[in-house]
């Protein structure tokens, strides 16, 4: 999705002049994650070449692959290094993975991360929901990214049991569906959950996309170890 397509993705929806996230091209964004206005923050980005090479090759040479790990930010390059298939490229994209860690761990001065990365074929979460945690960044590295909602544009009292057995779509959970957001491939999303102090029941409301057949995703995801 293009800069032109997510603005007219956002044309009309009720949270467009809310400012309930945060989005940016540089690192600093990142930090209004503190806001306490601030529920969900991109930072958009470009992969470079290499890094989109390796992830091709990955997806197709390992289509079950799933690592998990908790990992020293100061022994990233190292660490990733011993648990990542070596093929074509695989410094550079250990580079930019090492990168992603070292600023989740600066930005709440962590010692140790959780470390998710995965090729997924289906939709691993589905539904629209709040994490029950402090703040996971997740990033799309190859395929749709993560899709979310405005708060304006959420009936949070339709979330998990309040949907009444009902899809997101039927439930009311959404004013409309013209008002779901979605992050691009490579971008790097900071997601508040409802553990963080004093932000219960108003974590960010996201989802993973739609999966068609055939296609694969790679996704990281980074939470407090």
């Amino acid at each position: 999705m293009n800069v032109v397509e997510r603005e007219e993705n956002r044309a009309g929806c009720i949270g467009l002049g809310e400012q309930s996230y945060a989005s940016g091209l540089m690192p600093e964004v990142m930090a209004k994650i503190y806001q306490e206005q601030i529920n969900l923050v991109v930072l958009e980005r470009t992969l470079a070449k290499e890094v989109a090479g390796y992830c091709q090759m990955l997806v197709t040479s390992k289509p079950g692959f799933n690592l998990r790990s908790v990992i020293n930010p100061e022994k990233a390059v190292s660490s990733l290094r011993s648990l990542l298939p070596d093929l074509e490229s695989q410094s550079a994209f250990i580079d930019d993975l090492a990168l992603l860690l070292d600023m989740y761990a600066c930005l709440f001065e962590l010692d140790e991360v959780g470390v998710r990365l995965q090729v997924l074929d289906r939709a691993m979460c589905p539904r629209f929901h709040t994490d029950k945690l402090g703040c996971r960044l997740v990033s799309t590295y190859q395929g749709q990214g993560t899709e979310w909602l405005h708060n304006s544009d959420v009936d949070r009292g339709k979330l998990g049991s309040g949907n009444m057995g009902l899809n997101d779509d039927e439930s009311g959970l959404i004013s409309r569906p013209a008002c779901i957001q979605q992050v691009n491939s490579g971008d790097i999303v900071l997601l508040k959950g409802d553990g963080w102090y004093g932000n219960d029941g108003l974590g960010a409301v996201h989802r993973s996309p739609a999966v068609s057949g055939g296609e694969k995703r790679l996704v990281v995801t980074m939470d407090f170890a």
